[in-house]
């Protein structure tokens, strides 16, 4: 048998005032990577900690991403 990798996506419903975003985390070999649907396509973050790695994909919302980040579960960004 080969090796199997399990991990969970943790899909996130993010939202201000003006929209709302639609995101997903993942933990892969240590390292998180997020991904944030935009108007323009999926934008993607990648680091140590599930926070940056969302803070990273969020970028494209430079001025929104604070309130953004208010609305993510507490439990989603613990490993």
């Amino acid at each position: 048998m080969g090796n199997t990798v399990s991990y969970r996506i943790r899909e996130l419903h993010l939202a201000c005032a003006a929209f709302y975003v639609d995101a997903r985390l993942v933990r892969l070999s240590g390292r998180w990577i997020a991904s944030a649907d935009t108007h323009d396509g999926p934008s993607l973050g990648y680091g140590d900690t599930a926070f940056a790695a969302l803070w990273m994909a969020l970028a494209p919302f430079d001025g929104v991403i604070d309130e953004l980040l208010t609305t993510v579960p507490d439990d989603a960004l613990s490993g």
